[in-house]
């Protein structure tokens, strides 16, 4: 599926001055998000940390709170604070050695947000973003079927089943407390020092590796860094994306070829794929104990944004080229 750019949004509901708590802010998104609002210039800005020794974006306010569970103390950090964007998470791990991965998810994902939640409601917080994950969704879709907000979650693994258990205690909590929440599910996000999978394909195609992929006919959505950005301060700041879930996405949905060749164009390092059947590539996976880093190279999961689109007026702001040639920018300066 593919979404054509819309008009950008109206930015009349930004002139109210406002305090937003970003947590993550360390992190890929958190710390995009400080850039984003720092050159925005039109909001107080405080930084959650984990550790005082992260390196700093200079205009912000940084306070330090230690893990993310159900003991955090979250008061210094939310004092003032009008909007909470909670970036910070336990992330998806393809080779989670936990013994009981769901419940090292939980520690974080569930009980550490809405530990925050409660202690935003005391606080006097307005508004409550919370980045979740597409994976609430599922993991695959029928090609031309993307997922859409409104559909039923079918999460398929502990991460997925922690970010919608957070939701749902999110969405009860703060409803009772009359604290509008706003939920944003992105599919891969990729941008300047994206790190994991993306990197290593990356590295791959800089290398020029012959990849088997040629054979490959999947639909996949992925999100810029920039869009996402830009798509999470929209939540903070327009009235209608109060009590609303909401989608991210590009707008233009690659096969797994396209998206090497189109990485590869970027590069200058034009991408070597062969022919190999899907179906031999997904057991040879297997049999390496890859299974999963296979379906994200072979299946389907396409994302609508068409929600944001419609409710917010929302429009990505980069292409998906513009974004690719963003991450290989930072990946050719940092080195492979």
């Amino acid at each position: 599926m593919s979404e054509g750019r819309s008009a950008p949004s109206s930015t009349t509901h930004e002139s109210t001055k406002m305090r937003v708590l970003v947590t993550g802010a360390s992190g890929f998104v958190g710390r995009a998000v400080l850039e984003r609002l720092k050159h925005g210039g039109t909001h107080a800005i405080r930084a959650a940390v984990r550790r005082a020794d992260i390196p700093r974006v200079t205009g912000v306010d940084y306070a330090v709170v230690g893990s993310l569970d159900r003991t955090t103390d979250w008061s210094a950090a939310l004092v003032g604070c009008d909007v909470v964007i909670h970036a910070a998470a336990r992330v998806h791990v393809m080779r989670d050695v936990a013994e009981d991965p769901l419940a090292e998810f939980r520690r974080t994902n569930v009980d550490g947000t809405l530990r925050l939640a409660r202690q935003a409601i005391a606080a006097g917080v307005r508004r409550f973003v919370f980045v979740s994950s597409i994976k609430v969704n599922g993991e695959e879709t029928a090609v031309g079927r993307p997922f859409d907000a409104s559909d039923e979650p079918a999460p398929a693994d502990a991460y997925g089943h922690s970010k919608l258990e957070a939701e749902l205690g999110l969405r009860a909590l703060l409803g009772d407390a009359g604290v509008a929440w706003v939920i944003v599910r992105p599919p891969l996000v990729y941008g300047p020092g994206v790190k994991a999978n993306f990197l290593t394909l990356m590295r791959w195609l800089q290398r020029g590796l012959p990849l088997p992929f040629g054979d490959v006919r999947n639909q996949r959505s992925l999100v810029a860094l920039d869009n996402l950005v830009s798509l999470l301060h929209e939540c903070c700041v327009n009235p209608r994306a109060a009590n609303e879930v909401f989608l991210a996405a590009d707008g233009e949905d690659l096969s797994t070829p396209e998206l090497m060749r189109r990485i590869g164009a970027a590069l200058g390092r034009p991408a070597r794929l062969f022919d190999v059947p899907t179906g031999a590539l997904l057991a040879a996976a297997s049999l390496t104990g890859r299974r999963d880093v296979a379906r994200r190279l072979l299946g389907n999961l396409q994302v609508s944004a068409a929600k944001a689109r419609t409710v917010l007026g929302w429009s990505p702001v980069v292409t998906v080229d513009e974004g690719l040639e963003k991450a290989v920018r930072t990946f050719l300066v940092v080195g492979p």
